[in-house]
């Protein structure tokens, strides 16, 4: 299927590096060295490519995307294509001289992410001493810049009872917008799910309070809110639909519809190194394969919301049935849907210790020392694989 619209956004993962080490983080269980990263040359011939392509937006994430010495360089040669650019970004090892630059380079948003209200559950579950207090100071130091900033809360059971004060916070640092983001339970969330997974009781309250908070705060807060699909009854269009808006491109070169797509087998995803964007966009297995409403099994087949989610997510279905082309467990009429409710069960029933993401040998699984929660003196400064 060649007949696909331009993709509206592209989201470029620089770099698996970072200084945080959370237990939900998206990246994939096997995360790629500095030595695969795409070059600054390479990029900015992708950048090239996806203006050219009819991008509009680029999300420059990460892991951590200003572990990267050349992300000034990045976002410039962006503003010159004139793609409206937004980094994604922990907030940790951005000081005043390379804010400034940043905004020199051109610079529109500053997505910032929060892991609690609480800034000692916030380093705990960050692994990272101090991070709290750093993103604070920053989100004041983006917004005296002159900066759009959104504020993006990462919620699970160990802190889902704070979100009227996440959003009161976001609208005092000055933020536009706010995300109010579930883990979603791929790579390194599922690992963790059944010590993150919220009860039904907790997550009813929290959309009770973004409910309150959107009519509280309209006209002055923008608030989105990203739910976990394991109390759902019908699935989420993940990314709008399997290729049909966005590109996302790891730090090696592959490209993929979605960040957690490399999981998924019988894919060779190609390479921006072997091909261009515009190909790979129209013309790739990989981004062909369950775009649009053919490929869909029943009863998402005949249903007629298949316009609407698309058939939900892919990754999900592989992740929780081991076949990608199957209905999303997520939808009350999937065949699979029972999957959904045990995990459910086994999380109220048996909570666990986290699982923290760091950079190293095999998956890089790592507890930190002790029973399970950092303590203070376990949080590194620098994680490994974070440098030039």
């Amino acid at each position: 299927m060649s007949n696909a619209d331009a993709p509206l956004g592209l989201i470029a993962e620089l770099t698996h590096r970072c200084p945080l080490q959370c237990p939900y983080c998206s990246n994939p269980l096997e995360l790629a060295r500095s030595a695969a990263e795409l070059p600054t040359e390479e990029w900015l011939r992708v950048f090239e490519e996806a203006a050219a392509l009819g991008v509009l937006q680029l999300h420059l994430t990460g892991g951590e995307p200003t572990a990267r010495r050349d992300i000034v360089a990045l976002v410039r040669r962006a503003s010159e294509l004139r793609l409206y650019t937004n980094l994604i970004t922990s907030g940790v090892l951005i000081d005043q001289a390379m804010l400034d630059a940043l905004a020199g380079a051109g610079l529109e948003h500053i997505q910032l992410s929060f892991q609690d209200l609480d800034p000692a559950n916030a380093d705990r579950i960050g692994g990272y001493a101090g991070g709290h207090a750093k993103k604070l100071e920053l989100a004041e130091r983006v917004t005296r810049a002159g900066l759009a900033l959104t504020a993006n809360f990462v919620v699970h059971r160990q802190n889902l009872g704070r979100v009227p004060e996440m959003i009161r916070l976001a609208e005092a640092l000055g933020a536009g917008r706010v995300e109010i983001a579930h883990v979603q339970y791929y790579g390194w969330g599922l690992v963790n799910r059944p010590a993150l997974l919220p009860t039904r009781a907790q997550l009813d309250e929290a959309t009770a309070a973004v409910d309150a908070a959107r009519e509280s705060f309209k006209g002055r807060l923008a608030i989105d809110y990203v739910v976990p699909d394991y109390y759902a009854t019908r699935p989420k269009a993940c990314m709008g639909g399997w290729g049909r808006r966005m590109l996302n491109i790891a730090p090696t070169g592959k490209v993929m519809p979605c960040h957690a797509a490399e999981i998924l087998p019988g894919f060779t995803f190609p390479s921006v190194r072997e091909a261009s964007l515009s190909d790979i966009w129209y013309h790739s297995d990989a981004f062909t394969r369950f775009r649009g409403t053919d490929w869909m099994p029943e009863p998402c087949q005949s249903c007629d919301r298949r316009e609407i989610d698309w058939g939900g997510c892919r990754c999900q279905a592989f992740a929780l049935t081991g076949d990608a082309s199957r209905t999303d467990p997520a939808c009350a009429l999937a065949p699979d849907h029972q999957v959904m409710l045990e995990a459910v069960r086994e999380s109220e029933a048996a909570p666990a210790d986290l699982v923290y993401r760091r950079i190293g040998a095999g998956t890089g699984l790592a507890k930190p020392p002790g029973s399970g929660a950092a303590s203070q003196s376990a949080m590194p400064q620098e994680a490994d694989g974070v440098g030039p």
